[in-house]
């Protein structure tokens, strides 16, 4: 049996931010054949590059709900540059820990978060 912290528990009986922005600033969608899980991450930036709002949608696990839930946590009132770099360990770390098995599940978040970036990045090449 897979033993989950107090937080992970928490973000996933009570996820934060939990659907989607309309006419978001950037967007990433990622998924694992290998488990199933599917995330979508929505930000809205500022014209000072803060994001100001970030939602999600995931169909997983709760190791992949409470990535996510507290993904929108670290990423909201910050820089696009600052959370570029933000690491699947950053998550893990967020959440008191993951199960080995359930690693890949922040690895996801950070890919979505990734790709949500470049979606606003390549928005801004066409404004």
């Amino acid at each position: 049996m897979v033993e989950y912290s107090e937080k992970v528990m928490d973000h996933f009986k009570n996820p934060r931010n939990v659907g989607v922005i309309e006419d978001p600033s950037g967007t990433g969608k990622v998924g694992s054949p290998v488990c199933g899980d599917i995330m979508e991450l929505h930000i809205k930036v500022d014209g000072e590059g803060v994001i100001t709002d970030a939602r999600f949608r995931t169909f997983g696990c709760g190791a992949a709900i409470a990535s996510s839930s507290i993904l929108t946590e670290l990423i909201k009132g910050k820089t696009v540059e600052e959370v570029a770099g933000l690491s699947n360990e950053a998550v893990v770390e967020a959440l008191g820990g993951l199960p080995e098995v359930k690693v890949h599940c922040s690895v996801l978040a950070g890919e979505a978060l990734r790709k949500a970036i470049d979606s606003y990045h390549e928005k801004r090449k066409h404004i």
